[in-house]
């Protein structure tokens, strides 16, 4: 793979505000833990290597636990996660596939069961950035682990 362009100095402007909102999101109420899974699943819907490799690193380096990382792509029958957490999943799920199935009301529902109306938004909002991050990375061909001693990712040892 070749990176086709360096996309974030074309704009840099834009793309400091996505990160900052990147950054809210990770201090929000949801906390980094889901945060992290919530953007590998994402970029894994998306098939994002870029990002997957940025947030399976992220998230390792945070503490996340390596099997419920392998497990993330099965989640629906994995007893590693809480109901909260696959509530979250299936929010994320359906907005990055929202063209297929604009968030039927059982799903919110069944989401709202586990997120106040502010937790709600700050999800959305995550799924939001992400699913952004992804389409540059697809778009631009951004290189798998080509930032990570920008970013400090080689403490992941992976």
């Amino acid at each position: 793979m070749k990176n086709r362009m360096n996309y974030y100095p074309q704009f840099g402007d834009a793309f400091a505000k996505l990160a900052d909102l990147g950054k809210l999101v990770k201090e929000s109420s949801l906390g980094k833990q889901l945060v992290h899974l919530i953007d590998l699943r994402v970029s894994q819907i998306n098939g994002c290597t870029f990002c997957i490799d940025m947030h399976v690193k992220e998230a390792k380096i945070d503490g996340e636990k390596e099997l419920r990382l392998h497990h993330l792509a099965g989640w629906q029958e994995s007893p590693l996660f809480t109901d909260k957490e696959k509530a979250a999943f299936l929010w994320a799920e359906t907005l990055t596939l929202i063209s297929q199935n604009h968030v039927p009301d059982e799903i919110y529902a069944k989401v709202k069961e586990h997120f106040s109306d502010k937790e709600l938004v700050e999800l959305t909002m995550a799924v939001t950035v992400i699913n952004s991050w992804n389409r540059f990375a697809i778009a631009f061909r951004s290189v798998p682990g080509s930032l990570d001693k920008m970013y400090g990712l080689e403490k992941a040892g992976l």
